[in-house]
């Protein structure tokens, strides 16, 4: 059991960015499959923002979307922030 404790202690955040992976691509690939309306990510997304019927939305969510990548990158290439 001690075993099994240490490695959960040290392996925590590999543990949960793979489990929420997982439940991700699991839960995505079900609402794909299935075909209803409005439970996908996109398609939430595309809600959330109102892309189809708001040019504000969409620069929003561009802004936000673009923004979030760049910051990203810089923080993985240059290992700050």
């Amino acid at each position: 059991m001690n075993r099994i404790t240490e490695f959960v202690r040290r392996n925590a955040s590999a543990l949960l960015w793979g489990s929420w992976a997982f439940f991700f691509a699991v839960y995505e690939t079900i609402t794909l499959a299935n075909k209803k309306d409005d439970d996908t990510l996109s398609e939430n997304t595309r809600k959330l923002f109102h892309i189809r019927s708001s040019k504000a939305g969409r620069a929003l969510f561009t802004a936000i979307l673009g923004g979030g990548a760049a910051w990203f990158l810089m923080h993985i290439l240059t290992e700050t922030m």
